[in-house]
């Protein structure tokens, strides 16, 4: 059991999680992922196509940073989610339909959250607290 004074892991990453646009840049972080892990080519053959294949790491790879960097740095939210709903749609026409659309997808959805979070807001209250107050009212 937690002493009093201390706080869990838990309660501070959920106070981490909430200062930040968490699940956007986790989604796009994961469409990065899963475009690159359904890439068949060898590294070998991208560099003897050119360009065309090598636009086919190079824009997953480049989700994946932003995702990375909307968690990391959300102050510069807004241009990474442009940013990456632009590379989320190059996706679909460099890597194997956007990671058979799942990738794309996730990446789209993600760069949205992302774009639309708020980080000043009022803290949300919990459904528990808000049972709460109901019952107490």
């Amino acid at each position: 059991m937690a002493e009093p004074g201390r706080r869990t892991a838990r309660a501070a990453f959920r106070d981490w999680r909430g200062r930040r646009p968490f699940w956007g840049g986790l989604l796009l972080a994961l469409g990065g992922a899963e475009i690159l892990l359904t890439e068949k080519a060898s590294l070998k053959v991208v560099m003897h196509i050119g360009m065309q294949g090598l636009a086919g790491y190079l824009l997953p790879a480049l989700m994946l940073l932003l995702g990375l960097l909307v968690l990391f740095n959300p102050a510069q939210r807004l241009f990474y989610s442009i940013v990456g709903v632009l590379v989320s749609l190059g996706s679909w026409l460099t890597s194997n339909l956007g990671g058979f659309f799942v990738g794309l997808l996730l990446g789209v959805v993600g760069s949205c959250l992302a774009f639309g979070w708020l980080p000043d807001q009022e803290a949300r209250v919990s459904r528990r607290q808000r049972r709460r107050e109901r019952a107490g009212a």
